[in-house]
């Protein structure tokens, strides 16, 4: 199916539901666009089902509701402005940054743009990891073809870096994509890279961390010569700068030439800008934060390496270790080596050691099972399984592990480790710790090992003696595990049910557009009680103001709607109570929305609770309980990778 074009969607729909001036109101729910219209006659309901955007037009209540599916807010937006309608925009939005901090935001923003290259960051560096390896044991000569081919694959990603993220931070702008590549070659540039290298005119803040060569002018005005091969955040600053300048010459370009003369505007205006103010301002910023972390090492390695070290896997559970990567990425492309995250070197191994002596000392069954390949997967730098299956349930396992991750730490900063690359996770990640320029190996990657066997002695016995009681057995621990296969990846995730009441199958439900299940695959519970709960841990990524739906974003992607009753937008949040707001957090079995069950139906409404996965196309299947009865502390739904 073509990429949707929202502003022709809009033009079709209100030529067809008869015109702007047939419309009295227009809202939007979840799925589908409400219109009152002032002659439902003058509507042409057949072109509008038979359109391949629209899944179907329902005609209720004094309603025309044109239903569009997961994207109707774009449609929603686009018939807005087209029929230049006002007042109900904001009735019915959704707020997705609402209670989000600018912190929140910030990690979110960078991590979705480094993301996608932390696969073949990761592949890259292996390489450089493995070759630095074999060229200090003095098994390949550096200066052989066979050297420098390998050398040159493991370098390409670093050297470009710019281009990648230019893509990348394209996409995450809105801007054209080849644009943003285009911005970060630019940057890279032979001719840029020699000005870099060029006699100085004169420096500026010499002496200090930002000392800057002025080496030529651009109309007289002095250009910063800041090095942006290998960089991360001037790439970053200059497609966000960069997309705000094509959406302004997308609006006064005339069409006939907008197609070259956007991109070449753009392209000139960004990149202008970008070498004279925003790269340099960008590029201090970035050398400031790696001074300062270098400095906070100096003061104190080892008290470094053990807040590092000891706290790494709380931050994995509260999903915090994501705001590491941006500032591990830029330190190694600023200063040729990072000093923060490599104190967590020896936690994977502390974990794998850890789950071993669980392994070998429990008799349960289901427990051995368990803990066996969450082993494996933790010396291969996935801890997940090891985490959430093992060592947190039992607790004591879990405190073993930070205590002995934190000495691990410690002994990564008293011998100076750091890493020179960005290395793969676990094993792979050890070869990252060579100094390439350094003449042959010496403490600094020989004390990583020691600072891994140490850890792994300290933990393991510790778990061994003291860390499993003797009625530990599978019991919650298969249960958390289940859904997680041995590569760390979920192959399961279990729902229980949002509201306690009577099941009822999807399709008996009196909507036909959740009964034809184009909306998503699930459930419907007939509810006993007013509350609504969250069925899994996950984020509220979707709030309706009125209260009566919202979406939570789980740990495997799904997407779950809970959706109050039948027709219920029409209340106006009348008799719903939000307990919580887009952006939070929830757990399981936490309080998501009340609802006053006797207005709903003293009002003719229908308050059947509608659940469904909204993306089911993501996975391989949606099953539910055939359970009569739902709980919200019993299995209701399940999605399957």
């Amino acid at each position: 199916m073509a990429k949707k074009d929202y502003d022709a969607l809009a033009k079709f729909i209100l030529d067809h539901v008869g015109g702007s001036e047939n419309v009295v109101s227009l809202r939007h729910c979840v799925t589908r666009l409400r219109f009152k219209l002032k002659d439902e006659g003058r509507a042409d309901t057949e072109a509008l089902k038979n359109h391949e955007w629209i899944i179907d037009v329902i005609q209720k209540g004094g309603q025309y509701q044109v239903v569009i599916g997961n994207d109707v807010e774009d449609a929603f937006d686009a018939v807005m402005k087209l029929g230049k309608f006002a007042g109900a925009s904001e009735d019915a939005k959704v707020a997705d940054d609402e209670g989000k901090s600018l912190f929140d935001r910030l990690v979110d923003m960078i991590s979705s743009i480094l993301t996608p290259v932390i696969p073949l960051l990761a592949g890259c560096g292996i390489i450089k990891g493995l070759l630095a390896f074999c060229t200090a044991l003095k098994w390949i000569d550096p200066t052989s073809g066979f050297a420098q081919i390998l050398s040159a694959a493991g370098d390409s990603l670093f050297y470009f870096f710019p281009v990648f993220l230019g893509y990348t931070s394209a996409e995450k702008f809105g801007m054209n994509k080849l644009l943003g590549m285009a911005i970060g070659a630019t940057l890279v540039h032979p001719t840029i890279v020699n000005l870099k290298a060029a006699e100085p005119l004169f420096t500026l803040f010499e002496g200090s961390p930002i000392a800057t060569n002025v080496t030529t002018t651009f109309l007289g005005i002095p250009v910063l010569m800041v090095s942006y091969t290998s960089s991360v955040m001037p790439i970053i600053a200059a497609t966000f700068f960069g997309a705000r300048v094509e959406k302004f010459f997308k609006k006064i370009v005339p069409d006939v030439v907008k197609m070259f003369v956007v991109p070449a505007a753009t392209l000139a205006i960004t990149v202008v800008l970008t070498l004279l103010l925003v790269g340099p301002v960008v590029t201090w910023a970035s050398q400031l934060i790696a001074a300062g972390i270098t400095a906070v090492q100096k003061f104190s390695p080892v008290l470094t390496g053990v807040l590092v070290g000891g706290l790494w896997q709380v931050l994995v559970v509260f999903g915090l270790h994501h705001a590491f990567t941006p500032i591990a990425l830029n330190s190694l492309m600023v200063q040729g080596y990072e000093n923060l995250t490599c104190y967590m070197a020896a936690v994977p191994f502390t974990t794998m050691a850890v789950v071993l002596a669980v392994y070998l000392r429990t008799k349960d069954k289901k427990l051995k099972s368990v803990a066996l390949p969450a082993a494996i997967s933790s010396f291969f730098g996935v801890s997940e399984p090891s985490i959430y299956g093992v060592t947190l349930p039992l607790k004591r396992p879990f405190a073993f592990t930070l205590v002995s991750s934190a000495v691990g730490g410690a002994i990564l900063g008293m011998f100076g480790c750091m890493r020179y690359t960005q290395g793969g996770l676990g094993f792979f990640n050890i070869p990252a710790f060579i100094n390439p320029t350094a003449p042959e190996l010496d403490m600094t990657f020989y004390g990583v090992f020691i600072a891994i066997g140490v850890a792994m002695a300290m933990g393991f016995l510790l778990t061994f003696f003291f860390g499993v009681p003797a009625h530990a057995t599978a019991r919650n621990v298969a249960d958390a595990t289940s859904d997680v296969g041995a590569d760390g990846q979920i192959k399961q995730e279990v729902f229980v049910a949002p509201v306690a009441g009577e099941v009822v199958a999807l399709e008996d439900v009196d909507d036909e557009v959740f009964a034809s299940g184009s909306v998503g695959k699930g459930v419907a519970v007939k509810p006993s009680e007013g509350t609504v709960v969250a069925p899994a841990d996950g984020e509220v990524t979707m709030l309706f103001k009125t209260g009566h739906a919202v979406g939570i974003t789980t740990a495997s992607g799904a997407e779950l709607l809970i959706h109050i009753g039948i027709d219920t937008v029409q209340l106006n949040g009348r008799g719903f109570t939000p307990q919580v707001k887009a952006g939070d957090v929830v757990k399981k079995g936490q309080p998501l929305v009340t609802f006053d069950r006797a207005l709903l139906t003293s009002e003719g409404y229908d308050d059947t609770v509608i659940f469904v996965v909204s993306n089911a196309g993501n996975f391989q299947d949606v099953v539910r309980s055939q359970e009569a009865a739902a709980r919200t502390d019993r299995e209701l739904l399940a999605v399957l990778v």
